[in-house]
């Protein structure tokens, strides 16, 4: 693309702030985290901005184009350029923010430290896993922790309910665990209760966001849920644990 470009980048902290607008002049290939780089470079360098591989693998400079959770390394100025020459860029929303463009996302390492690891069957012999297996559970671990299906959760984001759902980041993950075929753990109350998986209801933001394009939705929420619904909602299995009981 030829001509000028307008970044309009969100400068303050948590006690408030504003957009500054800074000109230029945009290269061939030239991706939104380039410009943010030459505005910190060049112009003020006083810019807090978190990046880091440059390579769409990191995660790091998750932010808000446009008024859309994107990866600033993979977003290219031409396609997200309007008429007016003018490109937004703001932090994500759904985590405090600390300064710029930068916000706090400790809370979800706070989360991801209360699921329980793989505990895999101690049979003495080597394991052995069938290649449907390993294709299950494979695209779950393609994530790359960038926080952007978080960020778009409308029960972080406009709910406020971190209090009962560990959002779609870490529904993959625990899918990724009850669904391993050696995982003998049980997972379905801390999924029911702890994880609170019951609070999503289908919208696929977080898969229409995901930069390396896993389903979170359709292959790891739907199946958790079906999972949960099973153990505690099907009343033939509630009729059984019950006679049980009565022995």
């Amino acid at each position: 693309m030829s001509g000028a470009v307008r970044l309009r980048i969100f400068r303050g902290d948590a006690s408030g702030g504003e957009e500054r607008e800074y000109t230029i002049t945009p290269t061939p290939g030239m991706v939104v985290l380039d410009a943010v780089r030459i505005v910190q470079e060049q112009m003020d360098s006083t810019l807090a901005v978190r990046w880091n591989c440059k390579a769409a693998k990191c995660g790091s400079c998750a932010a808000e184009i446009n008024g859309h959770p994107r990866l600033m390394c993979k977003t290219r100025i031409e396609d997200v350029c309007g008429r007016d020459g003018v490109i937004t860029v703001h932090p994500i929303k759904t985590f405090p923010l600390i300064r710029d463009l930068v916000t706090d996302v400790s809370w979800n390492y706070e989360r991801a430290a209360h699921i329980a690891p793989l505990q895999c069957r101690d049979t003495g012999e080597q394991p052995r896993m069938r290649q449907e297996d390993v294709a299950r559970v494979q695209e779950f671990r393609k994530c790359i922790e960038c926080f952007l299906c978080q960020s778009v959760c409308h029960v972080l984001r406009d709910h406020g309910r971190k209090d009962g759902y560990y959002g779609p980041r870490f529904m993959v993950k625990l899918a990724a665990l009850d669904m391993h075929p050696l995982d003998e753990r049980p997972r379905r109350e801390f999924l029911k209760t702890e994880a609170g998986v019951g609070f999503c209801n289908i919208t696929r933001c977080c898969q229409d966001v995901c930069p390396e394009e896993i389903r979170i939705t359709d292959n790891a929420i739907i199946p958790l849920k079906e999972r949960v619904a099973d153990e505690y909602y099907d009343p033939l299995r509630t009729l059984l644990k019950r006679l049980r009981k009565s022995r």
